[in-house]
């Protein structure tokens, strides 16, 4: 791993991860470029490309402040390791495949100097780069289902012109406090890819923090730009979804509602048409579970919300809509 030294004179941290993305980078880094607040560092983590990443960000100009990873982690480590390497007070984490606006950067970090100290991380307004009026998120979901939402995918972006609080940042295009990583200790890492944002929003509201959607910080999405393998989706997805549940909720909020728990594994299990996948994806989490039970004493110890609260946290309402329509609808592998 090559690190330089952090820049201790910036305000914010731009963390970009980058796994064989190369098509990407020269979108999201212009963009950058172009923002009408300067007070900021840019670090690009490769997570051990082999698309020619690394050799294009070394030609770039202006140059790129480059962190190399020598093997391929995952999003969780390769961006734990950017913020390591960096020393903002606020941290912004951006995907490769993102295109901020011109106020971007100055728009999160506005909202964050007005905001209480209780408040650690921001969601921005992701739009769709396929079609600008759509939203493509506006914060994380997370379902008693075991379901994790883009909140607002795929309605007009018009409907979400006004700041709210959320359970958790999307951590493609999402701000962070320092001193609110610091305290909830970052990204689980045992998830390597897909819901550590949501575990790490649903510590963090455990840990008494709050998180808010900023809907003049816009950015576009493309969306799977930076893909892993469908097989890899499935049992990442699978296991992750059980460690959020393990990790962070009450024994008596899991048996009240077992039956809405069993019902969204079910459906998913059938509508991923992965069976191979998925019962290794269970697999996985088993051998995760001694990691699962020490952070669960760890985080429901620090826990500064009341079992009532916590339930309060979560959807009880699979993705909006009747529970027989979305049995149906996953059955069926359509859009809801």
């Amino acid at each position: 791993m090559e690190i330089e030294m952090p820049n201790s004179s910036v305000k914010v941290s731009v963390i970009i991860p980058n796994w064989n993305g190369d098509i990407w980078l020269d979108g999201c880094l212009d963009a950058l470029e172009s923002q009408d607040y300067r007070d900021f560092e840019v670090i690009v983590v490769d997570d051990a490309s082999t698309d020619g990443s690394v050799d294009h960000l070394k030609e770039r100009s202006p140059p790129v402040r480059l962190l190399q990873l020598a093997e391929h982690l995952g999003f969780a480590r390769a961006v734990n390791a950017g913020i390591k390497a960096s020393s903002g007070e606020y941290v912004v984490l951006l995907n490769n495949d993102t295109l901020p606006s011109t106020s971007f950067i100055r728009d999160l970090v506005l909202a964050m100097d007005s905001m209480p100290s209780d408040v650690g991380s921001l969601a921005s307004r992701m739009l769709s780069m396929d079609n600008a009026m759509l939203i493509d998120d506006a914060g994380d979901i997370f379902t008693w289902y075991g379901h994790a939402l883009k909140r607002g995918h795929g309605r007009p972006a018009v409907e979400f012109e006004e700041n709210d609080e959320i359970l958790s940042s999307c951590a493609g295009a999402a701000l962070y406090r320092r001193e609110f990583l610091d305290v909830s200790g970052g990204f689980d890492e045992r998830f390597v890819s897909y819901l550590e944002d949501i575990d790490l929003g649903l510590r963090g509201r455990l840990l008494g923090y709050r998180c808010v959607f900023v809907a003049n910080a816009t950015v576009m999405h493309k969306g799977h730009g930076s893909n892993l393998p469908t097989g890899d989706y499935v049992r990442f997805m699978t296991r992750n979804r059980l460690m959020v549940l393990g990790k962070n909720i009450p024994f008596t909020l899991l048996v009240k509602h077992f039956h809405h728990l069993l019902i969204g594994q079910l459906a998913l299990f059938i509508q991923y048409r992965r069976p191979f996948d998925s019962i290794m994806g269970y697999l996985s989490f088993l051998r995760q579970i001694p990691h699962v039970l020490r952070e669960r004493r760890r985080i429901l110890s620090l826990s500064r919300l009341s079992v009532q609260e916590i339930d309060q946290l979560l959807d009880s309402s699979p993705e909006g809509v009747s529970l027989p329509r979305w049995i149906l609808c996953r059955l069926g592998g359509k859009d809801i």
